[in-house]
């Protein structure tokens, strides 16, 4: 297993719309392994191929408090989701730091492939049903920060692009330490 890197935004590469798995094979199963490496170390409770560079359908989410309860969906898909909606606060691992509140369905049902390439269904509610989604936008391209306003939008973007400056400057620091 390996850590992968995890793009930050406002890297273009996170609104590279992700293409379907073609077969759930050992390079796949690699990837989740190490993608669930990457979020557990981060900490995380989600993560999507976006976010490590890996434009194919693939997640992996633990919401459990011990840390044990890996959730693998490939290529999912929404196929309903309830009329009613929730508001949540959400972050990302790939906007560290930032946090802000997404209304998104309260209820939905997905269906993907386990990391053995079996098809499921599941019912989703609660803060379960927000990751999902969560994801899965980042599978189309799209980054929470996406559902607040421009201004909201423009700040966290200034924050980031100099949060990465301090990082690149303070690197050479670090490295000599």
């Amino acid at each position: 297993m390996a850590l992968l890197d995890i793009l930050r935004y406002p890297d273009s590469r996170l609104h590279t719309v992700a293409r379907p798995v073609a077969a759930v094979d050992d390079r796949i199963r690699q990837l989740v392994a190490d993608m669930a490496e990457t979020m557990y170390a981060a900490p995380g409770i989600g993560l999507a191929a976006t976010q490590v560079n890996v434009h194919e359908q693939v997640i992996v989410i633990d919401l459990s408090e011990e840390r044990n309860a890996l959730q693998v969906l490939i290529n999912p898909e929404i196929i309903a989701v309830s009329q009613e909606t929730s508001e949540r606060d959400e972050g990302c691992l790939s906007v560290p730091g930032i946090y802000d509140t997404v209304e998104r369905p309260a209820v939905i049902t997905v269906r993907a492939l386990d990391a053995q390439g079996q098809s499921f269904t599941l019912e989703a509610d609660g803060l379960l049903a927000v990751c999902i989604q969560h994801e899965m936008d980042h599978l189309r391209g799209r980054v929470f920060v996406q559902y607040l306003s421009r201004l909201k939008q423009n700040r966290i973007r200034s924050k980031m692009i100099k949060a990465e400056k301090t990082d690149k400057a303070d690197k050479p620091h670090r490295e000599a330490a």
